[in-house]
């Protein structure tokens, strides 16, 4: 422990001292449950699609130490790094993600994935952390009145990436970017009208979609009324949690994953409520609530107007993209494919979500002097 004395002033040294320790052990936390859900819920999908029982677990396994070490490698840089490996992210993103159109596989309708090296990759998974932090530049070049018009290249920027994945198409990335967007929007102290313009807009195209996309009109019919469409799968997710009571079925030992398709991903929350209990869920949840809140907590006395906005965006795409994956699955609001940050398979998702909150602790670590900018 020498090593991580106070008056150590090596790399590590200053990172353990500065870092948001409760924070990281929080995410740490998170990818554990992951882990133990992984071994629950995947051997039943991995082989109604032909594949031996746990090949989808030591998949994802195997990623979870490379997405831990990609956590801590990026809450080492300094804010300008971080700038700096987004604009990088964001630039291969919106590369892939046009790739994508053209090369991708379609699977349910939607060209999300391309394979790249024998991997299937996500773009829009890297596009969301990195497109955060970009757009807070942006904001804050706007603000310091350095000529560049960072307003309206970040508004060119955000109806490109909107573009790209309503053309995929994939409506609940897009709402989530613009989520993450609005938000900074209204952080940003920028007119209550072009807040409400957005609002405007947004509910437009949501509309536009239930009428243009039949999965979008079966998901949003099927939540409204019973019997206008297919709940076999919320049915099942639903009866998982009252299967499981307040202390679960025990790991392992729950019987709605087999009937799930999706139980793996999407419904990987119905599996920890089945096997784990009310009690476990809310432990999960609460992981969710104290990363968001702790993070903002430590924005308060934060004087970076670039820092405040960039890691503002990363938790608002954090929290949001937990709570649509648990509402969904608890039926309160319609199903959307979105994973549950840190417990739902998915390899692109997992190394982003670890380059986002890695980004997130880098710009909330106790900075000094020149390091803040």
């Amino acid at each position: 422990m020498s090593s991580f004395a106070r008056t150590d002033t090596s790399l590590l040294g200053r990172w353990w001292w500065t870092v948001d320790r409760w924070t990281l052990l929080s995410l740490i936390a998170l990818m554990g449950f992951g882990a133990v859900l992984m071994l629950a819920a995947s051997p039943a999908a991995a082989e109604r699609i032909g594949l031996q029982s746990f090949q989808l677990a030591s998949r994802q396994i195997v990623l979870l130490p490379l997405a831990a070490a990609l956590l801590i490698a990026m809450s080492l840089a300094t804010p300008r790094w971080v700038r700096r490996i987004a604009c990088l992210g964001l630039l291969g993103s919106i590369a892939l993600l046009g790739l994508t159109l053209v090369a991708g596989a379609e699977i349910k309708g939607a060209t999300r994935w391309i394979s790249l090296g024998g991997f299937s990759l996500q773009p829009s998974e890297f596009a969301k952390p990195c497109f955060a932090v970009v757009s807070a530049w942006l904001f804050s070049l706007e603000r310091e009145e350095s000529g560049v018009p960072g307003v309206k290249i970040a508004i060119g920027l955000w109806l490109t990436m909107v573009s790209l994945l309503l053309l995929q198409p994939d409506l609940g990335q897009a709402v989530l970017l613009s989520a993450i967007w609005g938000a900074q929007l209204f952080l940003a102290g920028l007119p209550l009208a072009w807040i409400a313009g957005l609002a405007v807009f947004g509910a437009g195209g949501i509309v536009a979609a239930y009428f243009a996309l039949p999965h979008v009109t079966e998901r949003i019919n099927s939540f409204l009324d019973p019997a206008a469409g297919d709940r076999y799968q919320i049915n099942r997710s639903l009866e998982a949690f009252v299967n499981g009571g307040l202390l679960g079925r025990g790991p392992g030992e729950g019987t709605v994953k087999a009937q799930l398709p999706d139980a793996h991903s999407d419904f990987i929350f119905a599996v920890a409520g089945e096997e784990m209990g009310l009690i476990a869920c809310l432990i999960i949840l609460g992981l969710f609530a104290f990363v968001v809140l702790r993070g903002f907590a430590r924005l308060m006395g934060e004087n970076s107007f670039f820092v405040l906005l960039a890691a503002s965006g990363l938790l608002v795409q954090f929290g949001l993209q937990a709570f649509i994956n648990m509402a969904s699955t608890l039926h309160l609001m319609p199903t959307k494919g979105m994973t549950l940050p840190f417990l739902s398979y998915g390899g692109s998702s997992l190394m982003a979500l670890a380059l986002g909150m890695g980004m997130l602790l880098a710009l909330t670590r106790r900075r000094v002097g020149g390091e803040a900018l």
